[in-house]
């Protein structure tokens, strides 16, 4: 945790965007959210803990990730419980959200009140992760100390949100390419077989799995994955033809 003048907080964001556009060339995902939610705790004046919460809105699950210390599971664990506070709001509301003094907390009362009655945190700081439509997610920032988060720990504090944003972005990215990678490897392949099979050229191989596709309302991905595992050999014997 860090405190000082304007300059210095300014000077240290400057470091750490230069640091984070390092990290980013890595492709271990739970080492530098890992490594952002240290900092966090290190550099925002007020944070004892920090961690990331994930939630899928379509699986309507909750995840906490790159947690600095087990109190943080135990807050996201409440909040997924009583479907209430200030993590969730701001990943939902898509906001940040400041709470002061839990004590003085007129919002979330149950989320509030376990929270009192099982840990020593009175005030949190929670910052949304933009992310897809399918997932959301928050990095919080917690504290012992009342009215532990400043207006200037808020301005570090965002930066460490905007590049965990940037990490989960980019990963869900790489994601989607690989899957599409995997797609295009999978119908090539089925491609191939109905040319060898029926002696047609691809175009028209791939027409035929297009109106297949339409016919059975089924994905054109999912055909070929069918035809390709048909063709494959099992135990030992041949594919069908």
């Amino acid at each position: 945790m860090i405190e000082g003048s304007n300059t210095g907080i300014h000077l240290t964001i400057a470091n750490l965007v230069r640091d984070m556009h390092d990290s980013l060339k890595s492709s271990d995902l739970d080492a530098i959210l890992t490594s952002i939610t240290a900092g966090a705790v290190e550099y925002v004046d007020g944070a004892q803990y920090a961690g990331i919460i994930l939630v899928d809105k379509r699986k309507k699950t909750t995840e906490s990730v790159a947690v600095t210390d087990p109190v943080v599971e135990l807050l996201d664990g409440i909040q997924t419980r009583v479907g209430e506070g200030p993590c969730l709001e701001a990943a939902w509301e898509h906001d940040t959200v400041r709470l002061n003094n839990f004590s003085d907390e007129p919002r979330w009362p149950a989320f509030v009140a376990e929270t009192l009655a099982r840990t020593s945190v009175v005030s949190s700081l929670s910052f949304e992760l933009h992310s897809s439509d399918a997932t959301l997610g928050a990095l919080n920032l917690f504290s012992e100390r009342e009215n532990a988060f400043s207006a200037e720990a808020e301005e570090v504090g965002r930066v460490y949100a905007t590049h965990a944003a940037l990490v989960l972005q980019r990963a869900r990215e790489k994601e989607h390419f690989n899957s599409a990678l995997a797609s295009r490897d999978v119908i090539g392949q089925a491609k191939g077989i109905i040319m060898e099979r029926f002696d047609i050229d691809s175009i028209a191989a791939f027409e035929l799995m297009r109106r297949l596709s339409q016919d059975t309302n089924t994905p054109v991905v999912e055909l070929a994955r069918q035809l390709v595992r048909r063709d494959q050999p099992r135990d030992g014997q041949p594919g069908k033809n």
